[in-house]
């Protein structure tokens, strides 16, 4: 898979190379792994979820509305929880308790890139709609747990641990301009909500994206862009 390192420690001026974490890195939706596990831990949170899944279900569907929708979701399975570091212990005891399962979610042809990256002495960064905690967590059973992770912000609301910013479309370029990542040489994301990070990077690559998004990054993106399937299934790219 990959190795444990040491890397060389980034020159100031060394090129930018961003991961999105979901889908990229790791197969499938982290957070909402994560939620499901917080949800499923009494029956009134699953219940709760059921109930409200006709009108969260359709705003997580659509751009606009995806983080109203999400939102609602994390409310009910933080509900009690009263600060960030409460949502960052339970993080940690879901990746231990889900140890295995999380590990062979990470993709190993993505961890070999992530890693020739961090040899050459880029300047390497997750930028993820995850809570930055989880992706951490899972990327510190491959020994990159001190890659630099940008991910959503959440606070105390109403009861509740939700998303006070979410590292999403616009928004994740927002944050990692103001982390230092303005320029970026490297990008690599499966979503569509992450073309403006694609189409801000020199050297876009787009990795296991829906097939049926495949003609939209075509049109959207250079031509020569790789379209890539680094290991999701279910997903589309050409194999490599």
């Amino acid at each position: 898979m990959s190795a444990p390192g040491p890397y060389p420690v980034p020159a100031a001026d060394a090129p930018v190379v961003v991961f999105d974490f979901d889908h990229t890195l790791y197969d499938g939706d982290s957070g909402s792994h994560l939620f499901a596990w917080l949800i499923k831990r009494s029956w009134l949170r699953l219940a709760a979820a059921l109930l409200a899944t006709p009108l969260l279900g359709p705003l997580v569907a659509l751009l606009p509305t995806r983080r109203r929708g999400i939102s609602g979701y994390v409310w009910i399975a933080t509900f009690g929880l009263r600060r960030r570091r409460d949502l960052d212990e339970l993080i940690d005891r879901y990746v231990v308790a889900n140890r295995e399962r999380v590990h062979q979610r990470l993709l190993p042809l993505a961890l070999e890139v992530l890693t020739a990256h961090r040899a050459a002495g880029d300047r390497v960064v997750v930028a993820t709609g995850a809570p930055p905690e989880l992706a951490r967590a899972a990327l510190s059973f491959v020994a990159h747990q001190d890659v630099p992770v940008i991910g959503t912000v959440v606070g105390p609301s109403c009861g509740a641990v939700i998303a006070r910013r979410h590292c999403h479309h616009d928004e994740k370029m927002r944050m990692l301009r103001e982390r230092g990542y303005g320029q970026v040489a490297v990008a690599y994301s499966d979503s569509t909500a992450d073309l403006p990070l694609l189409e801000a990077a020199a050297r876009p690559v787009v990795v296991n994206p829906k097939a049926d998004k495949v003609a939209l990054f075509r049109q959207r993106l250079p031509a020569g862009t790789p379209i890539l399937n680094w290991g999701c299934r279910d997903r589309g790219g050409d194999p490599v």
